[in-house]
């Protein structure tokens, strides 16, 4: 089959990745000039979520602070704003989380078992270090963790269990004054570079055949009919106007996945998803002294803020700003920027003082999208060739290479490995 696939950041690659593999013949449409440059430029590095930092559950936004709960609410939040909150609130429940959490899992494992099949198999390199080191503040963050920490035992998860002096003894980098609660390590879990992953499966692509990719591209609608499915390309600025011929491109099938850039796409087809923007920062700053930087990914469990090393620089990711869904196209204020990346910044210094140059460090903000019930959005929606792989949220790039896979079953009509229970929490029509 010819199957267009919209997006060309790690969600819109991986699924090329995995349709090629199936035998499809493959075009990718990708509106910057080249691939991971959109959301996936920023990401944090965390390569899969675990039950400690899914953006849903107990610690999730427990706090109204934002200095708290690492998450800003955007001045002038409307009522399907604030319903969209309420939602996502009722997973702090631990049942309604431990649940939640369950439908995601097989997705997670399916990407663990697809990413180590791509490393062996290409033997790629793209800065992993194994190692992350959750930190809690307070007795109370302690305390609402619990559950999470259940889940890690019930699936019999690698992880030990740390007070503070035993966090420090591990990463000498962490302070222990003033007190905290203790952390949480993960020996095997892993970060690496997002940006970098997604451009060696491209390099791969290339060099095997069966997939092209329109760089410098945006596509203004989607046609859908009974026999086939085309995409409509914008014309680009500066450029004349093309025959409708050469705008239009013909395929079996489309997926989007191309980020927030896909609500308005499926819009105009009828397709309303109650996805939210949440704009998340990043700083990349120098290591100011190496005798203070980590040897092991740091994280902020429960703001939800990521410090990982990649060579001679520090990369600080999180300050998330949660919007309405009509801001999505406009620019955030100066001040609510700065609140966010004062947070970023904060964090480094309370973990890991004299790490990082936070006055050198290059900022960068982009924006994912968060489902009200924190799973992202995969599968078949409003016509039989039209697939969906949207609202991935920012924890764990690796969720792409699992959805991938599962595109990629739906697409050759066959049945995916994982259970019913996950494909339904997954699908479009779920809302």
């Amino acid at each position: 089959m010819d199957v267009i696939v919209i997006g060309g950041g790690i969600a819109g690659v991986a699924t090329a990745y995995q349709l090629r593999a199936a035998g499809h013949r493959v075009c990718v449409v990708e509106r910057h000039a080249t691939v991971a440059q959109g959301a996936t430029y920023g990401h944090g590095g965390t390569v899969l979520p675990t039950p400690l930092d899914v953006w849903f559950g107990p610690t999730f936004m427990a706090s109204r602070h934002n200095a708290r709960n690492g998450v800003i609410s955007k001045p002038g939040f409307n009522g399907p704003a604030r319903q969209f909150v309420k939602t996502l609130a009722q997973f702090q429940q631990p049942d309604q989380f431990e649940s939640q959490y369950g439908r995601l899992r097989p997705l997670i494992e399916s990407s663990r078992e697809t990413m180590a099949d791509m490393e062996a198999r290409f033997g790629f390199e793209f800065e992993q270090t194994n190692g992350v080191l959750y930190l809690v503040r307070a007795a109370e963050e302690w305390e609402q963790l619990q559950p999470a920490l259940g889940l890690l035992a019930r699936y019999e998860v690698p992880h030990h269990v740390l007070s503070p002096a035993e966090c420090a003894a591990y990463e000498h980098s962490v302070r222990t004054e003033p007190e905290f609660a203790g952390g949480v390590l993960f020996d095997h879990e892993r970060t690496a570079n997002c940006p970098l992953f997604s451009k060696l499966v491209k390099q791969t692509l290339d060099s095997q055949g069966g997939v092209q990719f329109l760089v410098g591209c945006e596509v203004s609608s989607i046609r859908l009919d009974g026999q086939r499915a085309a995409v409509e390309l914008a014309t680009r600025p500066g450029a004349k106007s093309r025959s409708r011929e050469v705008d239009v491109i013909q395929a079996d099938a489309v997926v989007v996945a191309a980020g927030h850039g896909s609500l308005a796409l499926l819009e105009r087809l009828g397709l309303r998803l109650p996805l939210h923007p949440l704009r998340l920062h990043t700083l990349v700053a120098p290591i100011a002294h190496e005798e203070c930087a980590p040897h092991v990914a740091i994280v902020d469990a429960v703001k939800r803020i990521t410090i990982s090393r990649m060579n001679h620089r520090l990369r600080i990711a999180g300050g998330a700003v949660l919007q309405s869904a009509a801001q999505i196209d406009k620019p955030l204020g100066e001040a609510v920027t700065e609140e966010a990346l004062a947070l970023l910044g904060q964090a480094t210094h309370d973990w890991i003082p004299g790490a990082a140059r936070i006055s050198a460090a290059l900022p960068w903000e982009g924006i994912r999208l968060l489902s009200p019930d924190g799973l992202p959005v995969i599968g078949n929606a409003l016509h039989p060739r039209l697939f969906v792989n949207v609202g991935h949220g920012p924890a764990g790039w690796g969720l792409a290479c699992g959805a991938g896979r599962l595109i990629a079953d739906l697409v050759a009509g066959k049945a995916p490995e994982l259970p019913e229970d996950t494909l339904a929490a997954l699908r479009p029509g779920r809302f």
